[in-house]
Formats: structure tokens, C-alpha cells, sequence
């Protein structure tokens, strides 16, 4: 495990390489990130930015998604894995905020998890993205990256976020979801890691990591 030093020489790196690091959905106001996330799951940005650009020229507010219906919905996010249980959940999820929240979205984890779709991991997003709060979104490339790294060894996503929460230095914590989540995503990656340009190998405590970054029974 990464101690305090090379925690924040870590980080250090990361911001000197991305200052101001952000998601790659595509979105303009708190709602629209909602909607992009929950079509994410399983998905790529690109292939949820592909729809939203034109979805969100037709519809961008509760009342209006609501209005255009399933199947007013479907045709821009159909090429989108699972896009009919997603549909439901933006028709739900649109219904909700309009009758309980004023067509806002909630910036609390508890009301934000009681929207249909939308789990730990989606409120996390929200919270962070949206709403500046200091909280991190256990992914599949966050996890991969605090295990392999020795950065924030856990079991499963939520003992993950726990010890992210605790041993990410504070003034980093707020972007800490974004560089993250980037540097799993096109430099650790699962099967391929470029750990010959990778930026806090120096840092890093992976055993298997070669100069060619081929890596056998990863994470």
C-alpha cells in the first residue's frame, strides 16, 4: 500500500498532467448529466454522447423527456446497451423529480438513490460532477487502479471509495474521481496497461508490469 508521501507525489503527477480534469459525458446543467449517467451503465461516452447531442436538442428538462415518452426517447438512445430498461427509468425518473423535487435534481445521496437507475456509484457521479462534493465513483477503472497501484487496495467498490476517502490528500479529493477514472481508461488498462508511459509508475506497487505493458490474470 502507497504511503502518504507517494500518495500525493501521485496526485501531483496526475493534476501537473491534467489540471482541470472533467467527465467525458456531455452535458449542460445537473439534469442532463443525470440522464447521460444513467444511459452509461454499461456503455461507452462516446455512444452515449452520440445520442444525448441530439436528444438533448429535442429534450433537456423532466417535463419535456416525460412528454416525449418511451417511444418518443427510444429512437435516440436504441443503439445504447439495455436502452429499453433505461427508457423506463428516464420516464420514472423524469416522473419523480417533477412530483417530488420540482423538476430539480436532488443533491442529497439519499434522495438521488431513490430515483429509479440510480445506485451508489450514479448518486457518487452526481454529487461530485454536478455538485462539487467531494465524493468518488467506484468504477470498474478506479477499482482496477487503487488495486493494482496499491493506491487504495479493497475487496469490492465500496471498501474501495472508503479508503480512496480516507487516504486521497484533501485538497486533491475533489478531483480525484475524474483523474482516476482517465488514467484507468486510456493508460491502466486492464489487459494492456502502458505502464511504459505511464506517468506514476515510479509510484507504483504492481508486480506484473513489464516495459511492453502486457499483463497475464490482471485485475
Amino acid at each position: 500500500m502507497m504511503n502518504p508521501e507517494k500518495r500525493r507525489a501521485f496526485f501531483e503527477l496526475l493534476k501537473a498532467n491534467n489540471p482541470k480534469p472533467t467527465t467525458e459525458l456531455e452535458y449542460s446543467t445537473p439534469f442532463e448529466l443525470l440522464i447521460a449517467v444513467l444511459l452509461s451503465a454499461q456503455a461507452t461516452d462516446i455512444s452515449v454522447n452520440k445520442g444525448t447531442q441530439k436528444l438533448f436538442k429535442i429534450a433537456n428538462t423532466p417535463q419535456a423527456l416525460l412528454e416525449l415518452g418511451e417511444e418518443g426517447v427510444r429512437p435516440y438512445i436504441q443503439h445504447i446497451g439495455l436502452f429499453n430498461s433505461k427508457g423506463r427509468h428516464i420516464q420514472e425518473t423524469c416522473r419523480l423529480l417533477i412530483d417530488k423535487h420540482h423538476g430539480q435534481v436532488p443533491q442529497t445521496r439519499e434522495e438521488l438513490e431513490a430515483l429509479p437507475g440510480v445506485g451508489r456509484k450514479t448518486a457518487n457521479v452526481i454529487l461530485n460532477t454536478a455538485f462539487g462534493q467531494p465524493t468518488i465513483a467506484v468504477d470498474t477503472h478506479i477499482f482496477r487502479v487503487s488495486n493494482r497501484t496499491g493506491l487504495a487496495p479493497g475487496k469490492d467498490v465500496v471498501k474501495v471509495e472508503e479508503q480512496l476517502l480516507k487516504r486521497v490528500p484533501k485538497e486533491y479529493l475533489l478531483d480525484a474521481h475524474h483523474w482516476l477514472i482517465l488514467h484507468g481508461r486510456y493508460t491502466c488498462k486492464a489487459r494492456n496497461p502502458d505502464c511504459a508511459h505511464c506517468i506514476v509508475e515510479p509510484l507504483c506497487s504492481f508486480k506484473q508490469k513489464t516495459s511492453k505493458g502486457k499483463v497475464r490474470g490482471d485485475i
